[in-house]
């Protein structure tokens, strides 16, 4: 088949025809700026200015100064790592060989058009729509159907996008691409369903922003009622104190911080060449307490080598075997590891050209029938013409009632970690899908070894001493998996188990807690480990790399795989190693927590300010107080003790773990300050009020002592002190003194204070100090007696759920 011509490919390219994604990789520089300045709260904002400008209040408009810088910020670190993202997920794109004006070519997948002629082989992802046209395949639609089970397909048959090949090669015609692809509008269904994953982080941070966005407009008016009508304060007094009052709810700059530190720690994974699929799946990192791999090419190298062969049949010999060999994969392609590593084997020897060149007794054996390697089945067959049936895959499946006979050799081998393969004639007719029936006659076993990692035992241990338990799961003898397991330095090796004894999810759920390797496992249920797993409430990472692994990739809570694997095993995860090294992990996990450890504690900072804010707005529409601060004074205080150090914070190294929910954390830090703030402006404004002092005097003394309350919150966020956070901490303390002392009056609108102002002054700051600490404990207290208390309640209903089953 010659395919399209070049002149057609164009045609069709102009006609809309080609396979263009129905969603960019990522958003245009257009759309990373609206994205920043277009915003809710930003309308807001401008509202506030508006109104303050129709009272003449321009000095109190500095928060759009902040606003700006904030949007700014976002834009430019956002296009930064839009940048070099785009760079490396155009490296790492798949491409495609397409036959047009009768030659093979790479394309990608956007440059793919309608009626191409596509080669498929074992490992690679539909990107269209398309109807097979020369050869057979066994594929998979597991991640677009969530059906695990095998599709055989034979020429006439359709091919669905977002679908992949287990095994097999053919040679297929696009016949719906870009939008109009299967895959491409269940993408748009999915779009307008509002489907998506958001992480437990950005959900809560979305119920935070929408409940201060339906809480704003209606606190704000009745504030504004308050204080002109009840208060009687004139209007101008009583926009400035309700802006006051709106600019401190509203958390500017978290959403921001949150973007950015997401979007630079996407940068920096870029830059270890690591392509992020979802940004969620970087907190999800942070989480991780279980953390499952394959064997292969995570644990050991990808490629394998045979180390030795054994022949059983001293009557057909070594020339048999390797004849065989050579005319069981001219028929069925080398399409594992395990394959390419015998024929690499012969390939060596010269094998593959004597026999090409006729040296051996027949050029090729006549095939009749042949069935490929199923992860499922752990074996593969060709039916010869005349020569009947030949087998290959593990010997314990192969053999049957026979192995016990071999098994003490066979052991002897899986105890140094070596995977032996049986090549035998079958006396039978194989049947896919099906346990062969029939004698089995052995002829051969190829044992084949794996080289360790040569970082693994150093990745492994970073893990332990992290708190993530590991569990190896492989198709692999359980023996030899647990010898490399354990020569990797894996904690827990000797606790294995073949997974073919576990029949039921009762024995799952209770092995996966028990066992650490499992071997003979099937790609079913690898993601049946998986499931049990995150059942039992760990959060659960995967890596792999062949197309046994995807289903368990899918289902994972993150999923990573190496680039050297599979195509379909790359689309499948959240991240894809470009360098393939697993050694690489500890550095990603630590890239996770860092940056959500960073975000909880500069979330903590935002939120002292708007649960501050929120609390004695609520206050003050009942109680007969005027509105303490100015929107210029929050802005000064807030860019000193939050706006600024929390992007600094935001930068931190942090290697813990994440433990419990993002919202309940950031309150646990957030609150004590919030409501030392508000009981030390109230203590002011009743002080005030009591001793008549003028409206000036009172928002000097609250500014003061609110300034004050932040610089202990920054100093309890920074704990513990090193030297760039206590730097951090005296810079901010000595520029919010300094614009005390050298703009407060000028610009601040603060007046000086007379001596028995200044002594009731530093008395409520000299009680804001134990009363922070009193209200940290006392909610510590409680968190903890509520964690216990819901820990206790998760153990007894898991225990309830082990009972039933």
């Amino acid at each position: 088949m010659k395919g399209l011509t070049g002149e057609q490919a164009e045609q069709r390219k102009k006609s809309g025809l080609q396979n263009l994604p129905v969603e960019a990789p990522s958003k245009s520089v257009g759309e990373i700026v609206a994205g920043n300045v277009f915003t809710f709260f930003n309308f807001i904002f401008a509202v506030l200015a508006v109104c303050l400008i129709l009272v003449g209040r321009y000095k109190q408009m500095l928060f759009l100064v902040a606003v700006a810088v904030n949007a700014a910020i976002g834009v430019v670190q956002q296009i930064r790592s839009k940048r070099e993202v785009d760079r490396l997920s155009l490296l790492s794109e798949a491409g495609y060989p397409v036959i047009r004006d009768g030659e093979e070519q790479i394309l990608v997948s956007e440059e793919l058009v309608q009626d191409d002629l596509v080669c498929f082989r074992a490992g690679a992802q539909i990107p269209a729509d398309a109807v097979l046209e020369e050869g057979e395949a066994r594929v998979s639609e597991a991640l677009i159907t969530g059906e695990a089970d095998a599709v055989y397909k034979k020429p006439g048959d359709e091919l669905r996008s977002g679908s992949f090949l287990l095994s097999g090669r053919c040679l297929a015609r696009l016949t719906h691409v870009g939008a109009e692809s299967y895959v491409s509008k269940l993408t748009i269904e999915a779009r307008k369903k509002g489907f998506g994953k958001k992480s437990e982080m950005m959900e809560a941070l979305d119920k935070i922003l929408h409940v201060i966005a339906v809480l704003l407009i209606p606190m704000g008016l009745f504030l504004f009622w308050k204080q002109h009508w009840i208060m009687e304060l004139d209007i101008s007094e009583s926009t400035v104190a309700v802006i006051a009052a709106l600019v401190g709810m509203i958390p500017e700059g978290l959403y921001l911080l949150t973007s950015v530190a997401l979007a630079l720690s996407v940068m920096r994974l870029a830059k270890r060449n690591t392509v992020v699929h979802e940004m969620s799946c970087i907190e999800t990192l942070a989480r991780i307490d279980v953390l499952c791999v394959d064997k292969t090419g995570t644990i050991t190298e990808p490629q394998m080598q045979v180390s030795q062969v054994i022949c059983l049949d001293e009557r057909l010999g070594e020339d048999f075997v390797t004849e065989l060999l050579w005319q069981y994969h001219r028929v069925l392609e080398a399409d594992n590891e395990t394959a390419m590593a015998i024929r690499r084997y012969y390939a060596e020897r010269g094998a593959d050209s004597e026999l090409e060149n006729g040296a051996g007794k027949e050029r090729d054996w006549d095939a009749i029938r042949a069935i490929p390697f199923q992860s499922k089945t752990k074996w593969s067959a060709v039916v010869f013409k005349d020569r009947g049936a030949y087998v290959m895959g593990a010997p314990e499946v192969l053999l049957g009632e026979q192995y016990p006979k071999l098994s003490r050799e066979l052991v002897e081998y899986a105890k140094r970690g070596e995977r032996v393969i049986l090549a035998a004639s079958f006396d039978g007719n194989p049947e896919e899908g099906k346990a062969l029936t029939g004698v089995i006659h052995p002829l051969a076993f190829f044992v084949i070894a794996n080289n360790i990692r040569e970082n693994a035992e150093a990745t492994f241990r970073f893990f332990e001493e992290q708190g993530v338990s590991v569990k190896v799961i492989s198709g692999d003898h359980p023996a030899a998996v647990a010898k490399i397991a354990a020569q990797a330095g894996i904690t827990g090796a000797e606790q294995f188990a073949d997974a073919r004894k576990f029949e039921t999810e009762a024995e799952l759920l209770k092995a996966v807690e028990t066992y650490t390797v499992f071997g003979r496992v099937t790609p079913e249920q690898k993601r049946q480990i998986v499931k049990a797993l995150k059942q039992n409430g760990h959060t659960v990472a995967m890596t792999g790399d062949g197309v046994n692994d995807i289903l368990a990739l899918k289902d994972a809570d993150c999923s990573v795989a190496m680039a050297s694997g599979s195509e379909a095993a790359c689309h499948a995860a959240h991240l894809v190693l470009m360098d393939s090294d697993f050694s690489a992990m500890p550095e990603i996990v630590a890239e996770g927590r860092r940056v959500i450890n960073n975000i909880e504690r500069a979330a903590a900072l935002f939120l002292v300010k708007n649960i501050f804010s929120f609390v004695l707005t609520v206050i003050l529409l009942f109680a007969p107080l005027t509105y303490p601060l100015t929107p210029i004074q929050l802005t000064m205080i807030g860019g000193f003790t939050i706006g600024i150090p929390s992007f600094f914070l935001a930068l931190e190294p942090g290697a813990d773990r994440i433990r419990g929910r993002f919202i309940l954390n950031v309150m646990d830090k957030a609150l004590p300050g919030g409501l030392t703030n508000v009981l030390a402006v109230l203590a002011v404004s009743i002080v005030c009020e009591a001793m008549g002092y003028p409206v000036e005097v009172m928002n000097t003394m609250a500014g003061i002592a609110v300034g004050f309350v932040g610089l202990l919150v920054l100093a309890g966020v920074c704990q513990p002190f090193d030297k760039k956070r206590f730097f951090l901490w005296f810079m901010m303390a000595a520029l919010l003194i300094a614009n005390i002392l050298l703009l407060g009056r000028q610009l601040y609108s603060l007046v000086p204070l007379q001596f028995t102002q200044m002594i009731i002054l530093f008395a409520i700051m000299g009680a804001s100090g134990p009363c922070l600490l009193f209200m940290r404990r006392g909610i510590d207290a409680a968190a903890l007696y509520w964690r216990g208390k819901r820990e206790g309640a998760c153990v007894r209903k898991q225990n309830r759920k082990r009972t039933i089953f």
